[in-house]
Order: structure tokens, then sequence, then C-alpha cells
């Protein structure tokens, strides 16, 4: 609490899935200074706005959790701008900060940075092992541009700025347009209109086997605010549930949990993305004391509740 009570913070995304969880629990824990910059106001992509929000908000702090981010289908469709977007927005905030002086720089990495056949579970070493998955490459290497920034910048002018690594995030809030979306999102959303519909079968992209680890958001949210607190080093972390399960049981967890009885149509002409996913937490609870505290089953539920209630303002976001 007291950490945060004097603190000037810019939580970029704010507005956001992720964010939005964020800057409730900065007010929770005191703070009483949060900017949360607004596309339409700021767009981060450019030097310019990024300059002028730091004249306008004169931050301590900032949480760089701001991203261009998909599922498969987004990520192929807008390759170049996932690359672009993300890496000048991740450069121009870092470098506008060190040269105003900012206490600390948090910023978010991503899974997707991780080489396609990384030894499992992800060990933070392994990040530079190999090439990633190449279905969403370009976005995964523009996020782990700032892991080489932050290292650069505290080499050279002692910049304190951290990247921490999650996995895929879920939760009530999510984004649940089918074409950007992520698997739990899509699945909810399929499953549930299927079920409404009556329909018998829902089709899914590849063919079930690969993995992923999900954290949920509220537990990323709780991860990055320790993280800001109390870790203060240049190596990346990652944060996780350090739990594994394939698409195929994922698709029948949600089909439980949405009361869809039906059968899944795999349709393997579709890419299936990164083989396996499941990252090693150990540092992240060694570091800042960082446990996941959701099991899967029951964060589903929760989603799925949200969602069936909010059916007349989903979040959509559209490329």
């Amino acid at each position: 609490m007291h950490f945060w009570r004097d603190q000037r913070v810019v939580v970029t995304g704010g507005a956001g899935f992720l964010g939005s969880y964020v800057v409730e629990k900065l007010r929770e824990r005191g703070c009483r200074a949060i900017v949360v910059p607004r596309s339409r106001d700021y767009d981060l992509v450019t030097m310019d706005a990024v300059e002028r929000l730091y004249d306008d908000a004169r931050p301590d702090l900032v949480l760089h959790l701001a991203a261009r981010v998909g599922g498969i289908g987004a990520n192929q469709a807008c390759a170049g701008q996932f690359f672009y977007d993300n890496l000048m927005m991740g450069a121009q905030l870092m470098e506008v900060g060190r040269r105003r002086g900012l206490k600390k720089f948090v910023a978010l990495g991503t899974i997707c940075a991780y080489p396609k056949h990384a030894p499992i579970p992800f060990q933070e070493a392994a990040l530079w092992d190999g090439y990633p998955e190449e279905t969403n490459a370009p976005y995964g290497l523009a996020k782990k541009m700032l892991l080489v920034q932050a290292q650069a910048y505290r080499t050279q002018y002692g910049f304190n700025a951290i990247v921490l690594f999650p996995v895929n995030l879920y939760g009530p809030r999510d984004n649940f347009h089918l074409e950007t979306s992520h698997v739990i999102p899509a699945l909810i959303r399929k499953c549930t209109e299927a079920q409404e519909q009556g329909a018998t079968a829902v089709t899914i992209w590849g063919d079930g086997t690969p993995t992923r680890e999900f954290l949920y958001v509220e537990d990323a949210a709780e991860g990055i605010l320790a993280a800001a607190e109390q870790y203060d080093q240049s190596e990346p972390v990652n944060l996780g549930s350090g739990l594994e399960i394939s698409i195929r049981d994922l698709a029948m967890l949600v089909a439980q949990k949405v009361g869809y009885s039906g059968e899944f149509v795999w349709d393997e002409r579709k890419p299936n993305g990164q083989p396996r996913r499941c990252v090693d937490v150990s540092k992240a609870a060694e570091l800042f004391h960082f446990r996941a505290q959701q099991s899967l089953p029951e964060g589903i539920e929760k989603t799925v509740s949200w969602f069936q209630a909010h059916r007349e303002s989903l979040r959509e976001v559209v490329y």
C-alpha cells in the first residue's frame, strides 16, 4: 500500500482487458494518481504522442500493457501491423521514459516470444535458443525487443526497466470477437451459440493436440503489481500457472461449463500454432512471491458466467 500511495502511474492499455484489472488493483492499493491514455488521444505508435503523454502525465512509473494482440488468425492477417505497432510503442515509451528520468518501467512480453521447440517447461534462459512459432513470430519478436532494450538501457543508462513474459490470459471482459480473440473466449462463444441454436457440431482450428497454459486475468494483474513493487533486475520473468492442457481437453472443459453437448470438428487444414506451451514459474515465486491462485475450471466457469450475462455489451476488438 505504501509503495503506491505517492506514485504517479501511467497504465498503457489501462482501459483494455488486463489493464482494467490492473487499474482496479492499483486503486485498492491506494494509488491516487493513475493515468490511462486512450488511443484516440495518444497514438503511442507515434513519438509525438508519447512525448505528449509524458508531458501531460509526469509519471514516476509506467506499466506498459498496451499491445496489438490476437489469436492465430489475427496474427496471420495482421503480421506487419502487429510487428510494427508493438515494436514502436514499446521502444518509444521506454526511450522517452529514460530521457525524462522515469523511476521504473514495467513491460509485458509474451509467451509467443519463446522458440517453437523450447524444452518444456519454458525457462527464461531458453528465450534465445531458436525462432518463435511462425504464425505469431512477428508479434513475439517485437515484444521480445522490449527485453533487449530494457537490458541495454540498464547497462548504459542505469534505467530501471523490467520485462515480464505472461502466458495466455483469460477471464471476464476478454475479447470475444471470433476473428481476433484467443482460444478460450472463442470456444466459449462458439459453444454458447451452438448450444442456443441447437447445433450439433462446433469447428475448431487444428487437430486439438497442441497444449497451452492459461493465467486468469486477476492473477496476472497481481503478478504485474508484485513485480513492480519488488523486482528490480534485468532478467526476464515468466508469469503463469504452471499447468498445461491440450486444446482438445480445453474444448471439452469449456463445453462442460457452457452446457454444450455436441461434437467438435477439428479443421486440420488450419494451423495448430506452437506444439506445446508451459512455463517454469519458479522465478516469479522466488523473486517477488507470485503464485497463481485461480484454478482453470473455476476460472472458465467465471468467464462463461460473465459472457452470458454481458452478451449485449461484449468487448470485441477488430483490426
